[in-house]
């Protein structure tokens, strides 16, 4: 959908190897899939020399395209983070590598998202050096998914809400492109 709204060269999309063939494990810690991203991400760059790189990830996803932007030689022109796990399993912060980025970080989260409450991503958001943007989904849990109360209450259906979030980040993206 983003790719489609940005009008992308390519979408390069794929699954960390614990995810792929069938079997879904439980994830590694973040920094175990920071090389296999990152050659991704450089395949990726060499293949389109000279067009904008977005970095774009769903939770871990969006927390290791953080680390992988913050790595020598990577340059990507901003990432977007969709539901990024702000919390972890033992309910500490990690904002570490959210406060390393010197690029444009967009989030999309949902209000009702536990691994990241919207209180502690401002707090965060107002210590970043970099630019950053919210679009917050209302009553959207860690996968967007709003509750139907919720849902009849705001007059959106799901796909429209998500459709202003693809919106959203899109407006955010081709403005950080075109001030480059």
């Amino acid at each position: 959908m983003l790719g489609k709204a940005l009008h992308a060269v390519e979408v390069i999309t794929f699954d960390y190897p614990y995810i792929s063939g069938g079997k879904r494990k439980a994830p590694p810690k973040a920094e175990k899939l920071v090389e296999f991203h990152s050659d991704v991400v450089r395949t990726a760059a060499a293949k389109y020399p000279g067009h904008p790189l977005i970095l774009a990830g769903k939770s871990m996803g969006s927390r290791v395209s953080c680390m992988v932007a913050n790595e020598q030689g990577v340059c990507p022109s901003a990432i977007v983070c969709l539901g990024y796990p702000l919390k972890g399993i033992n309910g500490a912060i990690r904002d570490e590598t959210l406060l390393q980025l010197s690029v444009p970080v967009m989030f999309v989260q949902g209000s009702k998202d536990g691994l990241c409450p919207l209180e502690k991503l401002e707090a965060v958001r107002e210590r970043m050096k970099s630019t950053t943007r919210l679009h917050v989904i209302d009553g959207g849990d860690h996968s967007f998914k709003i509750a139907k109360k919720v849902l009849q209450s705001s007059g959106l259906t799901q796909d429209e809400a998500e459709d202003l979030a693809v919106q959203a980040t899109a407006k955010f993206v081709s403005n950080v492109i075109n001030e480059r």
